[in-house]
């Protein structure tokens, strides 16, 4: 695509615009076959918002509303990928949810959405996910990752009974398990024996580009 449909794109989700986001990606079905370089260009256009966020002149509301409008793109656009295609974009599949009762997920949807738009293959399970159903579509789909989201202390505790449950059924070893939320802490991972947290998005993403060895470093 050309320059001028990038800067749109970049504006549209900087902007958090879905209305804008969904007409671009509309129009760019109808030009175009090359769906790989529309979405390059979504793309750069949410990691960007991420360096803004980083750089502290993005905020939390504002990276999330990129993230939606990002979704929405998404959503267009990826039906129109052919299964080849998809492979040879994606660097590996994620299962990801918040644990069960816990309704909270904008937290774990916007992870989500960082996470595709970085060329995971996301297959979000959304809220007040049941242990056995985290397992069970991983093993379905061949996830490398699975992502478990918990934003109270009073369900945190889910996130090692679904690695005490992968321990049980000899699973343990054949996904990378990151937890993320509010009251998880790095001493948290560790005590439970998950492969990793992250304090946001950004830093979510980063974790599990290095967990899959696509690490930037």
């Amino acid at each position: 695509m050309d320059e001028s449909f990038q800067i749109k794109c970049k504006e549209a989700i900087i902007q958090g615009n879905i209305d804008q986001a969904e007409a671009l990606a509309k129009k760019a079905l109808e030009e175009t076959k090359e769906i790989n370089s529309v979405i390059n260009s979504f793309s750069a256009a949410i990691r960007h918002t991420g360096r803004l966020f980083e750089d502290g002149e993005f905020f939390l509301p504002e990276l999330m509303r990129s993230a939606e409008a990002m979704k929405a793109a998404m959503a267009i656009l990826t039906p129109a990928l052919s299964t080849e295609q998809g492979k040879s974009q994606s660097l590996g599949k994620v299962v990801i949810g918040t644990i069960e009762n816990d309704i909270h997920d904008i937290g774990k949807t916007l992870v989500a959405s960082m996470l595709e738009a970085e060329g995971f293959e996301v297959y979000d399970l959304g809220a007040d996910v049941a242990i056995e159903k985290f397992i069970e579509k991983a093993l379905e789909v061949e996830a490398q990752i699975i992502c478990i989201s918990a934003l109270l202390t009073t369900t945190m505790t889910g996130q090692k009974r679904l690695i005490d449950r992968l321990i049980e059924r000899n699973l343990r070893e054949r996904f990378k398990v990151l937890i993320g939320g509010a009251p998880v802490s790095k001493d948290w991972c560790e005590e439970i024996g998950a492969d990793g947290t992250a304090e946001n998005a950004i830093s979510a993403v980063k974790l599990a580009k290095k967990v899959v060895g696509a690490t930037e470093g």
